[in-house]
Parts: C-alpha cells; sequence; structure tokens
C-alpha cells in the first residue's frame, strides 16, 4: 500500500481496474490488511488527484489534455507569461472538473464489487439499489469531498478567468492608445517627407500594421491630426 508521504506527491490511481491492482499489491505492503481499510485508503488519493501540483494522474489521457490546453490556448490567445500561467490554470481546473464525474463513478463501481453478496438474501430486485446505499453510506466522506472540490474548482476557475479577462482587457487598452500614437507620429513624417522609425520613436508596431490601423481610421480624425499638426507648427513658428 501506498504510505500517507508518497500520497502527497504523487497522486493513487483510482480507475476501477487499478484499485483492483492497488488492492493486489497492498499483500505486499504494511498498509491495512483489510477489505474496508483498504478501500478507505486507496480512496484517500481521491483529495490529492483534485488539489494536488500534479496535473495528470497515471490514469489520465495525457494526449487529451494537450488538446485541452491548445484549445484554450487557441481560444483565449495569452499574451505573455502572466496570460499563459492563466490560460493553462484554468485549462487544469477544467481537466480536474472533468475528472469528478468519474471519480464519483468509481466509487460507486467498487462498491458494486464491493458489496456484491452483501444482500444475496434480498429480493434481486432490491439488491442494486440497497448496494448503492451501502456505497454512498461507506464512501459517503469521499463522496461529499469531490462535490466540495467541484465547487472550489469552478470558483477558482471563474476567479481566474475574470483576472485573465481584465488584464486582456487592459493590455488592449494600452495597445490601442499606442497604436494611436504611433499612428499620429507617422502620419506627420509622411506629410513633412521625413523617415519614420516606429522602434527608434518606442513602438512596437510595425509600419504595416500602424497603415492597417490607418486604413480603419475615419478620413476625418487623419485630417484633424494633420491640421492640428500644422496648426502647432505655425504658432511654433510664429
Amino acid at each position: 500500500m501506498t504510505s500517507r508521504s508518497e500520497l502527497e506527491t504523487t497522486p493513487s490511481v483510482i480507475s476501477p481496474a487499478q484499485l483492483a491492482a492497488n488492492r493486489a499489491n497492498a499483500q505486499f505492503s504494511t498498509g491495512p490488511k483489510t477489505e474496508t481499510g483498504k478501500a478507505k485508503s486507496s480512496l484517500n488519493a481521491v483529495k490529492t488527484g483534485l488539489t494536488g501540483r500534479t496535473v495528470l494522474l497515471p490514469s489520465d489521457d495525457a494526449a487529451e489534455y494537450e488538446r485541452l490546453l491548445h484549445a484554450y490556448e487557441k481560444e483565449l490567445a495569452p499574451t505573455g507569461q502572466l496570460e499563459s500561467d492563466l490560460v493553462q490554470s484554468t485549462a487544469e481546473m477544467t481537466w480536474r472538473l472533468k475528472r469528478i464525474p468519474a471519480l464519483e463513478m468509481a466509487i460507486f463501481a467498487k462498491g458494486h464489487i464491493e458489496f456484491a453478496s452483501s444482500f444475496d438474501q434480498y429480493d434481486p430486485s432490491l439488491r442494486p439499489g440497497m448496494i448503492e446505499l451501502q456505497t454512498f453510506t461507506t464512501y459517503e466522506k469521499q463522496l461529499r469531498n469531490l462535490q466540495l472540490q467541484e465547487a472550489r474548482l469552478a470558483r477558482r476557475r471563474e476567479k481566474e478567468m475574470t483576472e485573465l479577462r481584465k488584464l486582456q482587457a487592459e493590455r488592449k487598452r494600452k495597445e490601442v492608445e499606442a497604436l494611436d500614437q504611433a499612428a499620429r507620429r507617422y502620419l506627420i513624417s509622411k506629410k513633412n517627407n521625413t523617415s519614420f522609425d516606429a522602434a527608434a520613436n518606442g513602438f512596437d508596431f510595425s509600419v504595416a500594421e500602424i497603415e492597417r490601423y490607418l486604413e480603419r481610421c475615419p478620413p476625418a480624425w487623419i485630417e484633424r491630426v494633420l491640421s492640428t499638426q500644422s496648426r502647432n507648427f505655425t504658432r511654433g513658428a510664429a
């Protein structure tokens, strides 16, 4: 049986097939010896699998996780390390939330195996319900823990999405302001037949980007920029 210290660093396997393997391995360990003790010990990993640093459990599909992460990156289009970290964390929260129904099913599947012969004396039509009730009673703590973790993960994901949207809105606002300033200087340089170096003026935009921005600007705005520059030049000369 896996020790408590190991559970804190490596999430235990909780799929039905792997739970059976855990029970077999427990024969060679110093952990709990009874079926009830071994079952509860294996389910202790449920919380670790949801809240631990390791995102993937051994039973998880790594390729499916990568597809989920790439989909989030494509849709949310992060820029910079902070936005990228938030996007990855949000994808991780979604992955863990998707895991919860499977964990619940695994608990009840294990209960059907563990308590399969516990109600043989009753009518066959009553046994499935009695087994599920016994499973819920035995593993109520683990099932309620899953519900608690689901609520916490959902709140954390929403909080990080809100923070990401706020960061992106602020970044885009600053980008538009900078592009507006770059476009103004570009127009003035063209009117004065002087060279324009965006980088030398502290801008990260190419001339092509500036020209595309100007194509979307109303002609009246461009005229106003040029006329303002002309008036400033006239006042300076006077």
